[in-house]
């Protein structure tokens, strides 16, 4: 099935999409995106990641209608309607009859000619597309997958989710010509913050460990939602700053995110995380994870 477009409210087939050169997206990255996982035809988190979409959009300032900030909003035809754009996906998903796919919304500030501050009374781009999605980490998620450990060279406000993402693209290149799965990224200190395009997990007696939330960070739905799995199973989790130097003496490490689900780590930079083989915690909130999905399916 080919990606179905929806592109301020025509659907289309994606290759079909024309925007404009000027688009602020286009010439600044001056936009956010969201990816949303569907499972049999429905959103996997939708209200948590269009939560994140709004903040998103809110924290650039494009102008949006619910805005969570209070700010003022632009007159008609120069904001996001997001309860607009969320029937839209819907509608797009139904178009095309997708069951198992993902979905990719951007909204970018609207093309205008180029110049660094904001244009003013300009319409934001709002754009999304549907498209099958074969799930390619599924044996990895038995086996395992191999990391590269990789400077973070990003702008500093990854919690922002936009598509300034030259960094992950050259963070995560480095690690597909090492033949790994992922790029856990490192600070010029040793600390770590997340991987390329996931987060990731390290386990050490028995409990998790993970990054705590700030501006360098990405406030990850898969990491918020594995986070609840863990309360629910009596998990302990430890909120603080792991070192590029501890990842080796962990007892797991794993990724979570949209596409990967609870995906394991079995090597870093080439040497073993204990045994090499995915751990029994991981293993568990696999589990638990794939259970989740399974009802929320009913």
């Amino acid at each position: 099935m080919n990606p179905l477009a929806n592109l301020h409210g025509k659907i289309m087939p994606l290759d079909e999409v024309t925007i404009s050169p000027l688009d602020r997206g286009f010439l600044f990255g001056d936009d956010v995106y969201e990816v949303l996982r569907i499972y049999n035809g429905k959103p996997w988190l939708e209200q948590e990641h269009f939560d994140r979409f709004i903040r998103s959009i809110d924290e650039i300032g494009i102008s949006i209608r619910p805005s969570p900030s209070g700010r003022a909003v632009g007159g008609e035809g120069t904001f996001v309607d997001m309860p607009r754009m969320r029937q839209r996906m819907h509608e797009t998903i139904q178009a095309g009859g997708f069951t198992e796919a993902i979905v990719y919304l951007q909204v970018t500030r609207g093309a205008a000619p180029r110049k660094h501050a904001f244009p003013k009374d300009v319409a934001p781009l709002e754009l999304l597309w549907v498209q099958e999605y074969a799930d390619t980490y599924r044996p990895l998620c038995k086996t395992g997958c191999g990391v590269i450990t990789f400077p973070d060279l990003r702008w500093h406000r990854a919690d922002i989710k936009s598509t300034n993402l030259l960094g992950n693209v050259l963070a995560n290149q480095a690690s597909s010509e090492a033949g790994c799965a992922e790029a856990l990224l490192y600070l010029p200190d040793g600390t770590m913050t997340e991987a390329s395009h996931s987060t990731f997990f390290a386990v050490k007696n028995n409990q998790l460990h993970t990054t705590p939330l700030k501006a360098n960070v990405l406030a990850s739905i898969t990491r918020g939602y594995t986070l609840k799995l863990a309360s629910m199973a009596n998990i302990e989790v430890v909120e603080r700053e792991v070192r590029r130097e501890e990842l080796l003496d962990t007892d797991e490490l794993f990724l979570v995110g949209t596409t990967c689900e609870v995906l394991p780590i079995v090597t870093v930079d080439g040497k073993l995380v204990k045994n090499g083989q995915p751990g029994p915690l991981t293993q568990r909130l696999q589990a638990i994870y794939t259970e989740s999905v399974r009802a929320f399916l009913k």
